[in-house]
């Protein structure tokens, strides 16, 4: 039986386990989502594909989906997820299509892929929107890959089969994450103006694959200018360090941004990453001993295990007792949370080390198990028995809190890693003079390099 994209299939459905996603993804697992350039986005109906940066998984299509929640979205996802015939229907119900690898399905199951195609651009020709990573693959730094033409593919054959007479819509987007592993970070959608291929047609179809890569040029271009690219890949662990702690903090401020919102400091980021690339071109050799004292400063950081922020704060011993009896006072309240939130924070750790070996898979890992397994027997299964055995009003009291008491846990145990930290500060006194003069040294060359 040929497996089809319908539109509304079991649609009731769908919109009940999106709303489900929408709550473990912005309630529970991100702490702030920020959608920049919405206004952007074409009218339900167009025929659009969305074209985006891949850096973390399964959360960049996710994100983009739960913000577009007034149409049918379209995704290629890698084939082996279909293979158990229950999840290739509903997976094709939710708009998912496979996408056959040499390397994994074989060349004869590349040949495929020409079906998939077909249902993409069936998909366009019926007004949906198709979103696609032209990368072809995540990547596990914030820079951009090459790009591959199948989405121009796609999109030009739709235009053709629609006699070249509806628009096709390109749509540049990019996913910015303030932290790629840990819940409760912020993250950025942002999406560009789309860029029609209307005046593209007649060269199109004069010279196909001319335009194509043509167009591809234009699209890659502008979602490089909406993310954050670190092309010096030589240098990429210190320059990612420097913008994402006190010296990109350091020069947000100065620069009139707020490091503390995400949309901002990624603005920053840009002009900090872009002012320290042009620095190391126009002054190589002052540029690689900051480097090479950079490196230094983070093996120092990792030896003691702690983090850069302590310099900035330079708790003293009043700051830990302080810290400690905090932790003390929320201790009952700490318990209280972590017995009903327990499995979403030991499931994860317990097959991480095991099954994930691409870092990038992490977060999709904790999202995927919070939604098909913790979640359900954290907070479905006490519902239902408090509802049955309590009360309905002790069932949505719970339903409630839940959220609550996840953050409460949360933070917590992050408050005591902090804590820990800082007694690892107090204690190395001679070690972290050391480093703290060496962190001096780095910013004011910066600063003269950078003015």
């Amino acid at each position: 039986m040929e497996n089809k994209i319908t539109t509304r299939d079991h649609s009731l459905f769908l919109k009940a386990f999106r709303a489900y996603l929408q709550y473990v993804n912005s309630w529970l697992y991100f702490r702030k989502e920020h959608i920049i350039g919405i206004e952007n986005v074409p009218a339900d109906g167009t025929p659009v594909v969305v074209v985006s940066n891949h850096q973390n998984c399964l959360n960049d299509p996710l994100c983009v989906c739960l913000t577009l929640t007034d149409r049918r979205m379209n995704f290629i996802a890698r084939a082996n997820v279909f293979n158990v015939p229950l999840f290739n229907r509903a997976l094709r119900a939710m708009g998912l299509l496979p996408a056959y690898r040499m390397g994994y399905e074989g060349y004869a199951a590349v040949n495929k892929n020409r079906k998939t195609m077909d249902d993409a651009g069936n998909a366009l020709r019926d007004g949906e929107t198709l979103m696609m990573f032209p990368e072809a693959g995540h990547q596990d730094k914030r820079w951009l890959g090459v790009f591959k033409l199948g989405y121009l593919r796609i999109a030009f054959e739709a235009a053709e089969k629609l006699n070249f007479e509806k628009d096709v819509m390109i749509l540049p987007s990019c996913n910015h994450y303030s932290n790629y592993f840990h819940a409760r970070t912020d993250m950025v959608v942002k999406f560009d103006k789309p860029i029609s291929l209307k005046p593209f047609y007649d060269d199109y179809r004069e010279a196909p694959r001319e335009t194509m890569v043509r167009v591809n040029e234009l699209v890659r271009s502008r979602i490089q200018e909406l993310m954050l690219h670190i092309e010096d890949l030589e240098h990429y662990d210190q320059i990612d360090f420097l913008r994402d702690n006190g010296y990109g903090r350091r020069y947000a401020i100065r620069n009139g941004f707020k490091y503390n919102y995400l949309p901002s400091r990624l603005l920053s980021d840009q002009k900090l990453v872009n002012a320290l690339q042009e620095a190391t071109e126009q002054h190589p050799e002052a540029m690689e001993e900051i480097y090479r004292d950079t490196a230094r400063y983070m093996e120092g950081l990792d030896e003691l295990n702690i983090r850069d922020w302590l310099f900035r704060h330079n708790p003293g011993v009043e700051s830990v007792l302080l810290r400690g009896v905090g932790l003390l006072l929320l201790l009952p309240l700490f318990i209280l949370s972590i017995i009903p939130t327990a499995l979403l924070f030991i499931v994860p750790k317990i097959f991480l080390a095991k099954m994930i070996k691409d870092r990038m898979f992490i977060s999709s890992f904790n999202i995927g198990v919070s939604v098909f397994v913790t979640i359900p027997l954290c907070l479905f299964v006490p519902v239902v028995l408090l509802w049955v055995f309590v009360g309905f009003w002790w069932a949505f009291g719970y339903f409630v809190a839940f959220p609550l008491m996840f953050v409460l846990a949360w933070n917590y145990m992050r408050m005591f890693r902090k804590f820990v930290g800082t007694l690892r500060f107090i204690r190395e006194r001679a070690k972290v003079k050391e480093l703290r003069n060496l962190r001096k040294s780095i910013f004011e060359r910066l600063d003269d390099m950078l003015a």
